[in-house]
């Protein structure tokens, strides 16, 4: 079978991309991108080019750039360019040069693609149809990529390879190896540009392209096939693990609002940390936090866990753990951190103040409270059936519901309810009373001062 025979069977079984497509073809000049470019041409595509000038090889950089213009020439198409000054980005975000350029390229090519689907670029554009950035990643790239992901250290999905799909990005030449693109370029004739660096071991890519793969073959010969295979293979053992992971978060997970609850014995008694990266993984938290998971679940009601990429905790609250968004008003239960001067809650604005101006206010709306008695992070949260507090004024405790009834609440009063909570003891039923413990006497000596704004 021909490559050209092949490259179209891959995009029909992929379902890749069609002829209606708007298709943005990513080209350095080097023998993959300009085969890609021979290849949709021969298929029957159209396309438009776009190429990155990193100007970090000087002379070589711009040759390519020119070459690149004159293969559009050659296509008849339109040709984007985009010039960097790659050396500073990647000093300004403390990135690698390898890092620097892969974030400006897509970041740019994401860029053209948000314009050609908008129209703005071009007027042309048919409507309902997708705008779609093919790249010329193929079968060697692939398998270095898995080589990298576990020597780096990875989960199963990083040993499933470069994906053929994803987003906006299309991959057609995965299935097919370098020595493939080599010999029909030279069948085809085709010119292309070789890119000095590529010889350079110093970037990771280039050290497993040029010495380890090789030196693997010395005793695998058919190293390359097998990992193509191994790849294959982990993504239908990917697929079979989804389903059994979706099975169990179904069975866990309950949704309420805007936070997750799952219970905390259940969860733990899979004793497989796995799980817990799965379940977290989607709200920003690293693989490495799992061990402060399971931490977490052996400790006091209240201590939590931040999300280092996006504003998530995970909260133990009593035998649950909750997901929730940071201070949002969806929330059902939040952290108040010592340091919060105020948090907005579905009942209005809470003001957090700690003072040595001892004069303690009737209002509900305010909680005057001995700061030497509560322990830090407090937890405001919805009340819960079983909760019992010792309304100020009393030396027995009381459950919450008794209270309600006791204060005539409304039923949607008391469905409305929330407590806050230090070190498992309730302290304050917010806009109603604090709790006998912990309130000022003689020898306080700063006071903590909480007031509801509605």
């Amino acid at each position: 079978m021909s490559l050209l025979t092949g490259f179209i069977r891959n995009i029909q079984q992929q379902h890749l991309f069609t002829a209606k497509d708007t298709l943005l073809l990513a080209v350095s000049g080097g023998v993959d991108s300009v085969v890609l470019c021979e290849l949709c041409k021969q298929a029957g595509y159209d396309f438009i080019i776009a190429h990155c000038n990193f100007q970090l090889r000087g002379e070589e950089s711009e040759r390519d750039e020119q070459f690149v213009q004159q293969l559009g020439e050659k296509y008849g198409v339109e040709v984007k360019l985009k010039g960097f000054d790659t050396e500073q980005y990647a000093a300004d975000h403390k990135l690698s040069i390898q890092e620097a350029a892969r974030a400006l390229r897509y970041e740019w090519f994401e860029d053209i693609v948000r314009s050609l689907e908008s129209g703005v670029v071009s007027q042309e554009t048919e409507p309902g149809t997708k705008t779609l950035l093919l790249t010329a990643h193929h079968a060697d790239d692939n398998a270095e990529t898995l080589l990298m992901n576990f020597f780096r250290g990875t989960g199963l999905h990083g040993l499933t390879g470069i994906p053929a799909s994803v987003n906006y990005i299309r991959r057609p030449l995965l299935p097919f190896s370098k020595e493939a693109l080599l010999a029909f370029a030279k069948e085809e004739q085709l010119d292309y540009v070789e890119d000095s660096s590529n010889q350079s071991s110093k970037y990771t890519r280039n050290f497993f392209r040029n010495e380890l793969i090789p030196a693997i073959s010395k005793v695998y010969p058919q190293v390359k096939d097998n990992l193509q295979d191994n790849i294959d293979r982990f993504k239908q053992i990917e697929k079979l693990y989804q389903l059994s992971v979706g099975a169990i978060k179904k069975k866990l997970l309950k949704e309420k609002g805007a936070e997750v609850h799952i219970p905390v014995k259940q969860l733990m008694d899979y004793h497989n940390r796995a799980l817990l990266y799965e379940i977290i993984k989607k709200y920003g938290f690293h693989e490495k936090q799992v061990e402060e998971l399971v931490k977490l679940a052996d400790s006091d009601s209240g201590r939590y866990i931040e999300s280092p990429l996006s504003p998530y905790r995970i909260i133990k609250h009593r035998h649950w753990f909750i997901i929730s968004p940071v201070h949002s008003t969806a929330s059902t239960a939040i952290v108040i951190e010592e340091k919060d001067k105020q948090v907005i809650f579905e009942q209005g604005l809470l003001q957090v103040e700690t003072t040595s101006d001892l004069k303690p206010e009737t209002s509900n709306l305010i909680a005057s409270i001995d700061f030497n008695k509560v322990i830090f992070p407090l937890l405001l949260r919805k009340w819960k059936t079983g909760d019992y507090f010792y309304p100020l004024g009393m030396t027995k405790k009381k459950k919450l519901s008794r209270f309600f009834i006791d204060q005539k609440l409304s039923k949607t009063a008391k469905e409305n309810a929330w407590v806050i909570e230090s070190n498992k003891r309730i302290i304050w039923v917010v806009g109603h009373r604090i709790d006998e413990r912990v309130k000022v006497i003689p020898s306080t000596k700063k006071m903590l001062k909480l007031s509801l704004q509605l």
